[in-house]
């Protein structure tokens, strides 16, 4: 895969597999990245994206199939790949008793930061990440969200092509996630090549294209509307006063798909809206069901993945 200029892909991987003894972690991933695009992993727990992410990153061994990043081998030229990455493991080793400086100045050391340019690329990392009033404070006393960005300065001190993200905003408020990818979006913009993996659906909307890993393969990869556009039937949502009374009714009926429960609304895929929807609201107010509102809407993500991956559970 290429864009439109016939770029190669900054990231290539070629019938990738990894195995840990007898237990499959990844199979047969064929995937390219593109420079500059923010590249997103889904999946649920176990699919493999941390895996994935790990012999990106050159920090494990394929068990057959390879990886290249911006032309190298991640067997051969490891060492030169780790010059070209950012790799943000989901537990990134901040040493709390150092001061946000500190930390800085370890990162720089191991990546062979030195001189002038040492102070340049603190002063920028610590103006990108708005960081630069508190480098005296030690890591410990940082927020969750501080954390995360101070994960993220040390993990650009080098300044590297491609940024590889294990859930980074995992265990954040949401004001700090919010923060987190204002960050990356200016990366993007900057021309960063950015993988992120997240469990979160409104941040999976945010990435160029995605990627959706279940028990290991990759099943889909497109934008975020090509894998929304996969969903079956369309979406129609009930507010009704007898949640569980009106999901197995509808369950019932035909030409109805699946429903999924969001708090106190159901979404109910049906194959054929203009068919299938009018009967619907009748059927419960003859069972003494109350609809406070029904409306057609477009599925998100959240809905598109937990649809996809009900129908590859159905199927295996």
């Amino acid at each position: 895969m290429t864009t439109a200029d016939h770029e190669p892909d900054i990231i290539c991987t070629d019938h990738l597999s990894r195995s840990f003894k007898k237990i499959a972690a990844l199979r047969d991933i064929d995937l390219g990245v593109q420079r500059g695009e923010i590249f997103g992993l889904v999946g649920p727990d176990g699919a493999g994206k941390t895996t994935m992410l790990r012999l990106l990153a050159a920090v494990m061994t394929p068990t057959s199939g390879r990886v290249t990043v911006a032309g190298h081998d991640s067997v051969k030229d490891a060492e030169e790949i780790r010059a070209h990455v950012g790799y943000l493991p989901q537990k990134f080793s901040l040493y709390g008793d150092l001061s946000v400086r500190e930390n800085l100045e370890f990162y720089a050391d191991i990546f062979g930061v030195h001189g002038a340019e040492r102070e340049r690329r603190f002063e920028q990392v610590l103006s990108f990440a708005h960081m630069s009033s508190i480098t005296d404070r030690r890591a410990k006393q940082l927020s969750g969200g501080m954390q995360k960005k101070l994960g993220l300065a040390c993990t650009l001190i080098h300044r590297p092509e491609v940024l590889l993200l294990d859930e980074p905003t995992t265990g954040v408020d949401p004001v700090s996630r919010r923060e987190f990818w204002d960050l990356l979006t200016e990366l993007h913009i900057q021309g960063t090549t950015i993988v992120v993996s997240t469990p979160y659906m409104d941040e999976a909307e945010r990435c160029s294209r995605i990627g959706l890993l279940f028990k290991g393969q990759l099943i889909e990869c497109g934008t975020p509307r090509e894998i929304k556009a996969l969903v079956k039937g369309q979406v129609v949502e009930f507010h009704p006063d007898r949640l569980e009374a009106a999901r197995a009714l509808l369950a019932r009926q035909p030409g109805v798909l699946e429903i999924q429960v969001y708090g106190t609304l159901l979404h109910v895929f049906v194959e054929d809206a203009a068919r299938v929807w009018p009967r619907l609201p009748a059927l419960l107010s003859d069972a003494g069901i109350q609809i406070d509102s029904v409306r057609l809407i477009h599925p998100r993500m959240e809905e598109a993945f937990i649809s996809l991956i009900r129908g590859l559970q159905r199927d295996t």
